[in-house]
């Protein structure tokens, strides 16, 4: 089986919660969702989680209690309801339960719930066109008077969300907003003088050292897992936004949007996703730093959604072939494979082939930080980016648009065999004057065949070639002449479908 990234929200249906409703009173633990919103004890003195001294070692092992003392009120648990359309119900003789995992359950052990046939209630065709269901995720306090940070899945078409501190108390929470991009929500309760964390330095956070990770898998609240962590800065699938932390403590459904601590009890990361071959925790998992999640925070209280600054190119990472045939001493920055037209990265003057090194003094060591970059700016904003061009560096000032939509692209395309012995193993034909112009570019090569170093490099059939090592081709002549100049090692600019890239060629 193929592992995925989970997101770890724990989920119920109707029918789950039929179950435990029916289990509960013999004794069986299941998770409590809110009835309202008044508060079920009077409120505690106020008080912040304090930083906490590294835990004091028993027979060579850290001792997290004091800390779990000092940080776990701060921690709480959310329920979320939402309604979901059952798709225009079920026609008769149709089983409208087809499908559902506690179906043969419940009807082997007899167990009537409502909406079920056989069940009562509003059997068969006659249900309710929406089915209610519940999921539960984690969250923590960060100020005094009731805002909460969780993740936007979690809270993502709820039609209620309630949140339960550790003494008991509920409260239906208000969703200030959420922003899917980097999966961070902000909920607002009515209440105040809570205890609540205190943030820490995801920055300065070592790999290898311990973090402690509070929430409630499975519906089982104030739950504490412990580890360290196994990296940082790394880069998911279709995450631009967010350098994660990965850890190998125990991340469950229904640990997301709670808070992963340092041993000084800091918040360093919300955690938010797992690797998994099985949906369950295997070893993995990964947190979003907390700096970027207090950026995303600042601007959902103020203006309950956030803005990013939009440069308007596509880039790619750069491996060593690339570095090498740009003249770069080694392969860091963003290479800009197109350039959108009239977006503020045309304005300003970044051309296909820029390497952007850094914004505003700020290095960019590879392709996934630019993007980050860019969105914590706000539009309107005028960055200096530093820009390696024709092999020597070069500012270049650029006023960003709003909505980042830089695409992040793979450095390293797939490989295939070698199999024929000439130079570049292609063979193609000059796009005519009518394709050009339909596609909107002066011409180029049209793929038709690849062997050899091209389908080494991972050159497809279909591909157009449009230019060498920055230099333009819209000929078969001017292609071969560049060709010959290029020597032994030189980059490719191609288009495939909507994207440019540029591809690394050695020949041996």
């Amino acid at each position: 089986m193929k592992p995925v990234l989970v997101r770890s929200t724990f989920a119920f249906s109707a029918l789950v919660l039929a179950l435990t409703g029916c289990l509960q009173e013999g004794g069986a633990i299941s998770p409590s969702h809110a009835a309202n919103g008044a508060p079920a004890s009077v409120a505690p003195t106020p008080q912040a989680a304090p930083a906490v001294a590294a835990p004091a070692s028993r027979y060579g092992l850290p001792d997290f209690s004091a800390l779990v003392e000092q940080v776990g009120p701060a921690v709480v648990n959310i329920s979320v309801t939402q309604k979901v359309s059952r798709g225009g119900g079920a026609t008769s003789g149709e089983d409208p339960f087809a499908g559902d995992p506690f179906y043969d359950f419940l009807r082997r052990f007899g167990v009537p719930v409502p909406g079920m046939p056989g069940g009562g209630g509003n059997g068969g065709g006659n249900r309710s066109p929406e089915q209610i269901q519940q999921g539960v995720g984690s969250g923590f306090i960060v100020s005094a008077d009731g805002y909460v940070l969780t993740n936007a899945h979690v809270v993502d078409g709820a039609s209620e969300v309630t949140v339960r501190l550790t003494d008991k108390r509920e409260f239906k929470a208000k969703v200030v907003g959420a922003d899917k991009r980097t999966d961070v929500a902000l909920l607002k309760i009515d209440a105040s003088g809570l205890p609540f964390v205190k943030t820490g330095d995801a920055e300065r956070t070592k790999v290898g050292e311990w973090v402690v990770a509070m929430g409630s898998p499975f519906g089982f609240e104030n739950t504490v897992t412990a580890g360290i962590v196994s990296a940082k800065a790394r880069r998911l699938p279709d995450e631009n936004y967010v350098p994660f932390i990965q850890t190998d403590v125990a991340i469950n459904p229904g640990n997301s949007g709670g808070p992963l601590f340092n041993l000084a009890g800091e918040v360093v990361g919300i955690n938010s996703q797992i690797y998994s071959r099985s949906g369950g925790f295997m070893g993995i998992s990964f947190a979003i730093p907390i700096d970027v999640a207090m950026k995303v925070k600042e601007q959902l209280q103020k203006y309950g959604k956030v803005s990013r600054g939009r440069l308007g190119v596509t880039i790619q990472g750069l491996d060593a072939d690339l570095a090498q045939n740009f003249g770069l001493d080694k392969p860091a920055g963003a290479l800009v494979a197109n350039v959108e037209a009239g977006s503020p990265a045309e304005k300003g003057g970044l051309q296909p082939g820029d390497v952007v090194l850094g914004v505003n003094g700020q290095k960019v060591d590879n392709s996934a930080d630019l993007p980050r970059i860019i969105g914590e700016q706000k539009p309107g904003t005028t960055v200096r980016l530093s820009v390696w061009r024709d092999r020597k560096t070069r500012e270049v000032a650029v006023t960003l648009g709003e909505q980042a939509g830089e695409k992040a692209l793979a450095a390293s395309p797939e490989r295939k065999s070698d199999s024929t012995s000439n130079k570049l193993g292609l063979s193609g034909r000059a796009l005519t004057g009518q394709e050009a112009s339909r596609l909107g570019i002066p011409g180029g090569i049209v793929v038709e065949g690849v062997s050899g170093p091209a389908a080494k490099a991972g050159l497809q059939n279909g591909d157009l070639i449009l230019g060498i090592n920055n230099q333009p081709i819209t000929s078969v002549e001017q292609f071969r002449k560049q060709l010959d100049a290029a020597g032994n090692r030189f980059a490719l600019l191609i288009q495939r479908g909507g994207s440019r890239i540029f591809l690394p060629i050695r020949i041996n």
